[in-house]
């Protein structure tokens, strides 16, 4: 089969960093078209990647078999809707949509339709997660009572964009940014929530969207999430500290992948998702600790995901409804803050 011709809708830090250097390093699939109208961004896809550079979605239909979008939250639905409606398969940065109303009816049309649709939840595939996850399935920790899982960033001085000064419509903020992240995986390894809990505030002036928010969940096996997302924390804790029946698992620092994506590195180069020493985390109980060498990062996992879906009918590396159910929660988280109460989930 020829390749997979991909059209990528949006080239700021998503698409720029992540969506397009993974896509490119993905047998099977290539970098078809990009959309956007900055003159800088349209030079560089094309001298990097020979893709055309479109300043229009609707110039993407007939150039493309799979599309990838990339741009600001509030254009998520309108345009994976557009890109299922002209009969193409799609992959939706996070979060998938503002609701999850707008969340099931693009699962419903991709449905009905019969196209691939997933979410790009990458970090399921950081090392430090793969490495958690294989140690809960070992048995290693025993029975999981707390996670505590952070993305905390020391960033005083906002950067500005709509991210940080958005309005309502561009869904701005951490908690559906960062957010998503930490809700998927700790659904992920502990399974679906019944009661949410969130505090969210703005501590940066001139900000709009939440800065510094801490997201309580208790999950249907009575295990209980800690999650923290912040752009001031002057002292960064644990990304993980999680706490068994048998032994503890502390991990610090991020996941090395995005930051060598920053640095230009190819996600296929040797090492790409490899974790420095100094960064493993431990296991183990108090005077009985072990190092344990991060699982390697794997991002590409993702997009050879979409590739064997496309071509072979495999399951969507990530499925929409797992991407529903995280809406739901940050539903219900965004309403705990507002209304400061604790939330139930059917």
């Amino acid at each position: 089969m020829r390749e997979i011709r991909v059209g990528l809708v949006g080239y700021g830090v998503a698409g720029a960093y992540f969506h397009a250097p993974l896509i490119q390093a993905t047998p099977g699939l290539t970098l078809s078209a990009v959309v956007t109208r900055d003159p800088e961004r349209q030079a560089e896809v094309g001298g990097r990647y020979g893709a055309a550079a479109v300043t229009d979605v609707r110039d993407l239909w007939e150039r493309c078999d799979l599309v990838v979008v990339a741009s600001p939250n509030r254009t998520h639905v309108s345009t994976a809707t557009a890109a299922l409606s002209h009969g193409l398969p799609v992959v939706v940065d996070k979060p998938l949509a503002r609701t999850v109303a707008e969340g099931r009816e693009l699962v419903r049309l991709a449905r009905e339709r019969g196209l691939m649709l997933t979410v790009f939840h990458n970090r399921r595939w950081d090392g430090d997660f793969r490495t958690l996850r294989r140690l809960v399935a070992e048995g290693r920790l025993g029975d999981v009572h707390r996670l505590e899982s952070r993305f905390e960033r020391w960033r005083p001085v906002p950067k500005g964009g709509w991210r940080e000064r958005g309005g309502p419509e561009e869904v701005p903020g951490l908690l559906y940014d960062l957010g998503s992240h930490l809700v998927d995986q700790a659904v992920q390894l502990l399974g679906p929530v019944r009661e949410v809990y969130c505090e969210s505030d703005v501590r940066r002036a001139g900000v709009t969207g939440d800065d510094d928010t801490f997201i309580a969940l208790t999950h249907e096996s009575g295990a209980r999430s800690h999650l923290w997302a912040s752009s001031v924390a002057a002292r960064l804790g644990p990304r993980f500290r999680v706490l068994g029946s048998a032994a503890a698992f502390v991990k610090h620092g991020m996941d090395v992948q995005e930051e060598r994506l920053r640095a230009g590195m190819t996600p296929d180069s040797p090492g790409f998702g490899d974790d420095e020493e100094d960064r493993w985390g431990f296991l183990g109980t108090p005077g009985d600790q072990q190092l344990v060498r991060t699982d390697t990062g794997t991002y590409l996992d993702f997009y050879r995901g979409v590739a064997a879906a496309l071509r072979e009918g495999a399951p969507p590396p990530v499925d929409p409804e797992s991407a529903v159910e995280v809406l739901a929660v940050l539903e219900a988280a965004r309403r705990s803050a507002t209304e400061r109460t604790v939330v139930q989930l059917t």
